[in-house]
């Protein structure tokens, strides 16, 4: 099927530059097509994972992976009868991989000596990457201590991402966690990061030189959303990685 479709994370995806390619289309519009698709789909993040990948000069430039769901809804738009068929492939390609992951457990079966070895120290190395990270995540789970978003910011950088305080509110920010509009809900979080119990707001009366009185809201990460973002931001770090 001429790898159209690969295995990554267990799970059966290809990719945007893929995409452009078989369908021959440019890979800035399959990046724009999937772009609007963001804005309509609330699980958009279930089926689109950002990467990148070195293009023919050796510069780093953004892509999708994709799973077949995430195909589907992509290909929706691509018509006419050549289209057709290589819909077809694909959902064949998908068909195959799907089904070798269910019978290996998502690996590859090492056919000979020198590639069951390189399957060992790939594996221990995943161990060696993921152990600190899983202890953390206990950690972080089992707490019921708020943070401040500038604490996280401290906490994030001491497991590997390079991400400051300033940088980190904008990302929540611009990502739909924390409200843009300026006023006094600014940086307070949205309903979205309330339902996800990610966030909780610690309210202090502050008395003015004039003798007048206000609350002060201070947005606290708790436990769930040190481990939420935490997660989030070493996973998509993985995935440039990977």
């Amino acid at each position: 099927m001429n790898n159209l479709v690969i295995m990554k994370n267990k799970q059966a995806v290809t990719t945007s530059l893929k995409v452009a390619s078989k369908f021959d289309k440019r890979h800035d519009n399959v990046m724009r097509a999937i772009g609007n698709l963001k804005k309509d789909l609330h699980n958009f993040e279930e089926m689109f994972i950002k990467g990148t990948a070195l293009d023919t000069y050796g510069r780093s430039r953004n892509i999708y992976y994709m799973n077949r769901d995430g195909f589907t809804f992509l290909a929706m738009g691509f018509t006419g009868s050549k289209a057709m068929n290589f819909k077809a492939e694909y959902i064949k390609a998908f068909n195959q991989m799907e089904d070798e992951i269910k019978h290996t457990g998502g690996f590859n079966i090492p056919k000979t000596k020198a590639e069951a070895l390189q399957l060992a120290t790939d594996q221990q190395k995943k161990i060696d990457q993921l152990e600190p990270k899983a202890r953390f995540s206990d950690a972080v789970t089992t707490s019921n201590t708020t943070i401040l978003i500038g604490e996280l910011a401290k906490m994030m950088k001491q497991n590997g991402i390079d991400i400051g305080q300033n940088k980190l509110f904008s990302w929540l920010r611009n990502n739909g966690y924390l409200i843009r509009r300026f006023g006094s809900s600014y940086n307070t979080p949205t309903q979205k990061a309330m339902r996800l119990q990610l966030f909780k707001i610690k309210e202090s009366t502050v008395i003015h030189s004039d003798g007048h009185s206000s609350i002060n809201k201070t947005t606290k990460v708790t436990g769930k959303g040190q481990k939420y973002f935490i997660n989030k931001f070493l996973q998509v770090r993985d995935e440039l990685n990977a």
